[in-house]
């Protein structure tokens, strides 16, 4: 079976953005692929690495098959919508086709009226003949099609249950493996005495950034890594999602944030989309856990609404490091395979991303790849 689904997905690479079934396919290879990258991190030199690659590649293959399930469910429901409008005439088209099915071809070109009639029945039925069997064709394909999409969504709920248990327990390894580590590369040591100081003295998220780009840590090269400014447009979200507001857009109560907002699962995975020195990670004002990272001299980009930090203050992470975790629990039972909605794929959470460069915040949109929403 598995190979026959690897041989649908590289053989319609073309058509899958398109093509339900071969979406859905190609999703159950990627938590496949998943699963055994799961087995394999526990072996890795660098484990909190290999554990990150690992959910993040859950995350994707889930999203991928929640996508696909949302296609299945839609199309299935264009083809019952079909049937419904089409119901009358396919009750006839059926009728029809069973009362030639049993009626002997001799009797059916006899005709009361005689051999002319006989004629002329003969010659409307050649013509009627090749239009019942194209319509009965095609309404065997679309059966035939209804029937197979039952079958996968059947299968993909399945993949996807085992996906979210999947992804349940690399998270918890990574976060056991994040704790054990000892090795971590730290730029400095934040004093904790000055840190409580900003932060009871910090009324705004505005304040407490000015405050922290004046803290002397902050002098030099945060990171190492080239001009941030390079980087612009080239940046991946830090967390599987969707944007709900944009720059300076209000939200539903009027509150005006200079920053980005993105819907995400619960628990997702947060990683740092770029090299950084982190400045601060801790719970800020109203804005939940917060991680503060600070790219070069000039820029910080604060992070705000993570459930789970990894990070520390004075610790330098790599582009696609693991920072923490969203809020909320992942419900491994809220699983529909025939729901239009994606088989549970609201997205309860959100991410907030602000930038900042010197005292002013500034659009984060153009540093990332802003795609569509999954």
């Amino acid at each position: 079976m598995r190979l026959l689904l690897l041989c649908l997905v590289f053989s319609s690479q073309a058509n899958a953005q398109s093509d339900p079934k071969i979406t859905a396919q190609r999703a159950a290879l990627q938590l496949d692929a998943a699963a055994t990258s799961l087995i394999h991190a526990a072996n890795a030199s660098d484990r909190v690495a290999a554990l990150t690659e690992t959910v993040s590649a859950y995350e994707e293959g889930l999203v991928a098959l929640r996508q696909g399930l949302r296609q299945v469910a839609i199309r299935e429901t264009a083809l019952r919508q079909i049937f419904d409008a089409r119901s009358a005439e396919i009750s006839r088209l059926l009728a029809a086709l069973q009362t030639m099915e049993r009626s002997p071809t001799p009797l059916l070109m006899l005709h009361p009226s005689g051999p002319a009639g006989t004629a002329r029945s003969s010659m409307m039925l050649a013509e009627v003949t090749p239009a019942l069997q194209q319509k009965a064709e095609q309404l065997r394909a679309q059966l035939e099609e209804l029937s197979l999409l039952r079958e996968i969504q059947t299968g993909a709920a399945s993949e996807l249950r085992k996906g979210l248990a999947g992804v349940q327990t690399a998270r918890a390894r990574l976060s056991e493996a994040r704790a054990d580590r000892t090795d971590l590369p730290l730029r400095f040591s934040a004093d904790p005495v000055v840190m409580q100081v900003l932060l009871n003295s910090s009324e705004t998220l505005r304040a407490f950034a000015s405050g922290l780009s004046l803290l002397p840590e902050s002098r030099g090269s945060a990171s190492g890594y080239g001009d941030f400014n390079d980087l612009l447009g080239a940046l991946s979200l830090p967390v599987n999602g969707v944007m709900l507001r944009g720059y300076n857009e209000r939200d539903a109560a009027g509150i005006l944030r200079p920053g980005l907002v993105i819907a995400t699962q619960p628990e997702a995975l947060v990683t740092s989309p770029f090299a950084a020195t982190i400045r601060y990670s801790g719970p800020l004002l109203d804005y939940g856990n917060v991680i503060i990272l600070e790219p070069d001299t000039t820029h910080l980009m604060v992070i705000a609404g993570l459930g789970t930090l990894y990070g520390r203050a004075g610790e330098i992470v790599k582009t696609g490091s693991a920072l923490g975790l969203m809020g909320g629990q992942a419900d491994l039972g809220a699983v529909s395979p025939f729901s239009t909605e994606g088989a549970g794929a609201g997205r309860s959470e959100t991410l907030y991303i602000e930038l900042r460069q010197g005292e002013d915040p500034t659009d984060p949109s153009p540093w990332f790849e802003l795609a569509s929403g999954n």
